[in-house]
């Protein structure tokens, strides 16, 4: 039995939750129409990946402050029940029976200043099956999103198979991959504002340490999906390389099988869905060789123990 896996290379509207959430819905759907069981998005593709705090990392920037309140404004709260900002990607999924795994900019409560970098986990009910929330952001990303908590640390049970996931330079850290290595993961999503040649290495490693498949999912974004107001400070964000006109993030999504080759090689420069077919026994035969959580692990020298407590950051005040 095989499974079709779908990558939304994409781009997301940015700050426009009503627009990317429709639009999302509308991917799943063209996704699980040409066949998918697994449809994947890059990292915050809700409502966007927020570049310029790397260009706007000054003491009470005015602009940073200005765009700050404009994510929080356009990210959603998550509830439970489903009966939130997403549910019509929920509904997509549920009519169509496919898993999502979705990146966004997830706001803590709805009179939250703090956001999280996360990666929400949809079953073909519609249901949440996990939410993921980055562990540490990296550099000045700290700005503009909240430390997560090792509750998403999980590997979910699907129709596509068993499903983890991690977001950019959490696979860079030995003891999240194994955390998850660690509940069999079968099918790995690695989410991904963008794929330089270090983002293409930690890819292709986590799939021959874990003998997963990894399913990386990249962004897309031109100054043209860009607003006019935002596009100065996004291109400073990006970089002094940032074209004046032309392709911000160039996507470079792929999928590595279990021995670190490619199935799908990183494609670049084109907004797509990307779908490709996994044969699971190609995992297990790879593990004749290397299981780090089997047979070639040393349970009596090395512990892992892992805090999956979901912390909110906050109190609960009574009278």
């Amino acid at each position: 039995m095989t499974t079709t896996v779908a990558i939304v290379q994409q781009p997301p509207a940015l700050l426009d939750l009503e627009e990317s959430v429709r639009r999302a819905a509308a991917h799943v759907t063209e996704a699980a129409q040409s066949g998918a069981d697994l449809v994947v998005f890059p990292e915050t593709w809700l409502t966007c990946y927020p570049a310029w705090v790397f260009g706007l990392a000054g003491w009470r920037d005015a602009e940073a402050r200005h765009w700050h309140a404009r994510l929080l404004e356009q990210s959603p709260v998550l509830d439970p029940s489903g009966d939130d900002a997403v549910a019509p990607v929920r509904a997509a999924a549920r009519e169509h029976g496919v898993t999502v795994v979705l990146g966004l900019n997830e706001r803590a409560a709805r009179s939250s200043g703090s956001l999280y970098n996360s990666l929400l986990t949809i079953g073909p009910d519609g249901g949440t099956l996990n939410l993921h929330r980055k562990l540490t952001p990296t550099h000045t990303e700290r700005i503009v999103w909240a430390a997560g908590d090792g509750a998403g640390l999980r590997v979910v049970d699907t129709p596509a198979g068993r499903v983890g996931s991690l977001v950019c330079w959490e696979h860079f850290h030995p003891l999240a991959r194994h955390a998850l290595h660690a509940q069999h993961e079968e099918i790995h999503v690695a989410a991904w504002p963008d794929m330089p040649e270090s983002h293409v290495i930690a890819a292709r490693s986590y799939a021959l340490e874990g003998r997963c498949f990894v399913v990386s999912a990249g962004l897309v974004l031109s100054t043209d999906d860009v607003p006019d107001d935002l596009l100065a400070a996004y291109r400073k964000g990006v970089g002094p390389d940032a074209p004046t006109d032309g392709p911000l993030f160039t996507g470079g999504s792929s999928v590595v099988a279990p021995d670190g080759s490619w199935v799908v090689e990183p494609v670049h420069d084109q907004s797509r869905i990307i779908t490709a077919v996994l044969d699971p026994a190609r995992r297990y035969e790879e593990t004749l060789d290397l299981d780090v959580v089997g047979h070639y692990g040393r349970p009596d020298v090395f512990t892992l123990s892992v805090d999956r407590t979901r912390r909110e950051g906050g109190a609960d005040f009574t009278d």
